[in-house]
């Protein structure tokens, strides 16, 4: 769906790509907001960078580049998040950008970002299903749900819940009908082979495999954000 048969100017949307994101996190959201709002992959420079499986991404837009404001700001999740809480450019522009954004959302492990710059104090929010439990850290509410909606607040699950997000969103800003031809566009019809996309339902084995490749990850970034937020350091101060 183009902007034009949404009879309304596109609304700007800044994506924020790092080194390590998940790609699915990224395209899933970007495949269904691209057309009906003018998308940007935002990062530092517009050299490549590299996603979580190896496919290279091309940011459009720096972030000296980048307007005063958008009107949605967006950050998926990935491996590489644990460089990000130490990186006070990176949290600076996600603090300018989310004080300034209509909306201010997230995928996956991309809520953990948001709260680390001190955007989800106060909301209700999801993310992956192995780190809901993370979110309280900076003083969300977890609730496991595919997409959660507070205020100007969405934020969604892991991966695949992009797509979902995507969707709810061109839903809560254009209407139904925009997000209802999208999703027919997009053939977005799933029939998956297996009901183990939600812990409850997968399996004690499958369980236990899903957290052994998470681990490390979580245990990086308990590592670097733990000791902060327990000692009550605002990270704009590290």
């Amino acid at each position: 769906m183009t902007p034009q048969m949404t009879g309304k100017p596109p609304l700007q949307v800044a994506m924020l790509t790092f080194p390590g994101c998940t790609l699915l996190d990224l395209v899933g959201p970007l495949t269904t907001l691209h057309g009906p709002m003018q998308t940007h992959l935002v990062w530092k420079t517009k050299d490549l960078i590299q996603s979580d499986i190896g496919i290279n991404i091309a940011p459009t837009m720096s972030f000296e580049d980048a307007p005063d404001a958008f009107d949605i700001l967006f950050v998926p999740g990935g491996s590489g998040q644990v460089d990000l809480f130490d990186d006070r450019e990176v949290m600076g522009f996600l603090a300018h950008h989310g004080a300034r954004a209509k909306w201010v959302t997230a995928v996956c492990s991309g809520s953990i970002i948001l709260g680390a710059a001190g955007l989800l104090d106060g909301y209700r929010a999801t993310t992956h299903w192995a780190g809901l439990a993370m979110l309280e850290m900076f003083g969300a509410e977890p609730v496991s749900e595919r997409v959660v909606i507070d205020r100007n607040r969405i934020t969604g699950g892991g991966v695949t819940a992009g797509i979902d997000f995507g969707l709810t969103l061109l839903d809560t800003i254009l209407g139904e009908h925009v997000a209802r031809t999208t999703q027919l566009l997009m053939e977005y019809d799933p029939a998956p082979p297996f009901d183990a996309g939600n812990p409850a339902r997968a399996g004690d084995q499958a369980v236990t495999a899903s957290f052994e490749v998470l681990a490390p990850v979580a245990e990086q970034t308990m590592a670097i954000l733990g000791p902060r937020l327990s000692q009550s350091k605002p990270l704009e101060d590290l």
